[in-house]
């Protein structure tokens, strides 16, 4: 086997043709599909409980045994078809064995379901040439065709992701090429089974419902007047290019009140006044590592978390501010030199007020829409990323039970310090930044939203604030 593989994987979804792909597969000497082996509701084919000497009982314990017979067959080649929601466990073990190849196989989404729907309504699920297909038409439902297809397209965006990530190619196989014996001999030969001439497509089983899609759905008209308000070419998707950031733990600040308070702050947001109002409940601790932060966790049931958003033209204010008075000058020299932001020299700053200041600002909301669209060769600090980003990066360790507005800050942490047991919040001197009047210019508000647009659709920010 010129791959080096020892066994394969079908990466595949219901109604997608792999009954034929698995037919044809099984037609080769020394090649075994195990149907779906980590089905939870059956043991690779319907009414099977037992597999290669491991019961569903014990593949419910631990799927890996069975993973291990299936993929260890010296001189066999054998694999399985895997879907979404097949056993999770162990889908990182497959990823990981590079000796285990991967095949994608895929059909028009709409095609599926319908042929799912289909084969629910009749519980005809294949057809061979001596039996008669049961007529019968579906009832589109938009609402769970969207479903099918997200939950197909996170999986298989995921699965990529990782092929990516281990430096891994797959074999990709439309419902189409299924009966194309040219197609199947090039995956044979890619599985390392050149010793075949020609393969031929199973032929054990027919097509079951191969009319036109307006025979198979009842309200036809319907179904393709919800199918127009789809965006399959994500006309309205806003473009990612900001740099995916870290949890950013030892940023963290926990108070000892109640049964344990954390904060998860934003840069460049009320920060300080957080810290100095946690400090006002009790010890404040910091400086976590994600596994201190666990141990804290732990010792404290019942504690809450939160974060709080700030308006991003207020933010980017406060970012602006602290690029003048703490930045480094490194930084602002490049932005004057490179990014045609109009800062005074370094010892200009004290006549930089009212109009000029705005004006610059001004020009920094420009830079900022590019920097975070990563036009820039300047790294993004957190002070400036997106709230967006930063609260993608809380998540990837943990998130917070609450993300408070800045402009409802004592409503919202009356209700958190309750949840968290603290009958004292002192929550008098809590209160929300204000907005300088030249903040209020329609211009501004506009530079601001271009640059923090994901914010303004993620979190419904009003243009002004």
């Amino acid at each position: 086997m010129t791959q080096g593989f020892r066994s394969f994987v079908i990466f595949a979804g219901m109604r997608t043709g792999s009954n034929l792909l698995e037919a044809t597969l099984n037609a080769v000497k020394g090649v075994t599909c195990f149907g779906e082996a980590f089905n939870p509701y059956m043991m690779g084919w319907p009414d099977k409980d037992e597999m290669l000497g491991v019961s569903r009982a014990e593949r419910e314990a631990d799927p890996l045994p069975l993973l291990a017979k299936l993929t260890d067959r010296p001189g066999h080649l054998a694999g399985f078809r895997y879907f979404h929601d097949h056993d999770p466990r162990v889908l990182d073990p497959i990823i990981g064995d590079r000796a285990c190849a991967k095949i994608f196989l895929s059909r028009n989404p709409l095609d599926s379901y319908v042929s799912t729907r289909l084969a629910w309504e009749t519980n005809q699920w294949k057809l061979n040439e001596s039996e008669t297909p049961i007529p019968a038409r579906i009832t589109y439902d938009g609402e769970e065709f969207r479903r099918m297809l997200s939950a197909a397209d996170e999986f298989r965006l995921r699965v990529v992701n990782r092929l990516q990530a281990t430096g891994q190619a797959a074999f990709h196989l439309d419902y189409d090429d299924l009966r194309d014996a040219e197609v199947m001999t090039g995956l044979l030969h890619w599985l390392g089974r050149t010793d075949l001439e020609r393969v031929e497509p199973g032929r054990d089983q027919v097509p079951q419902n191969p009319q036109e899609l307006a025979q198979k759905v009842a309200n036809f008209d319907a179904m393709q007047d919800d199918l127009r308000e789809m965006d399959p070419f994500l006309l309205h998707r806003v473009p990612v290019f900001e740099p995916r950031r870290g949890p950013a733990v030892p940023s963290f600040m926990a108070a000892d009140a109640g049964r344990g308070l954390l904060f998860m702050p934003v840069k460049g947001g009320p920060e300080q006044a957080i810290r100095k109002w946690l400090g006002r409940l009790g010890p404040v601790e910091g400086s976590f590592t994600q596994s201190t932060l666990r141990q804290w966790k732990r010792a404290r049931p019942g504690h809450r978390s939160f974060a709080v958003l700030r308006h991003p033209l207020l933010r980017a204010w406060e970012a602006f501010d602290h690029l003048l008075t703490r930045g480094n000058p490194e930084q602002r020299e490049v932005l004057r030199r490179l990014h045609r932001v109009a800062l005074p020299p370094e010892d200009g700053w004290a006549g930089l007020s009212g109009d000029a200041r705005v004006a610059v600002f001004a020009d920094f909301l420009a830079f900022l829409r590019r920097n975070l669209n990563g036009q820039t060769s300047l790294p993004t600090p957190p002070i400036w990323a997106s709230q967006t980003e930063v609260l993608s990066g809380f998540a990837r360790f943990v998130t917070p039970d609450m993300v408070v507005r800045e402009d409802r800050l004592a409503e919202d942490l009356e209700h958190l310090t309750r949840a968290a047991g603290i009958k004292d919040a002192k929550l008098d001197g809590v209160k929300p930044a204000s907005v300088p009047d030249a903040l209020r210019d329609p211009k501004l508000a506009e530079a601001a939203q271009a640059a923090y647009l994901r914010d303004y659709i993620t979190f419904g920010f009003e243009l002004m604030p």
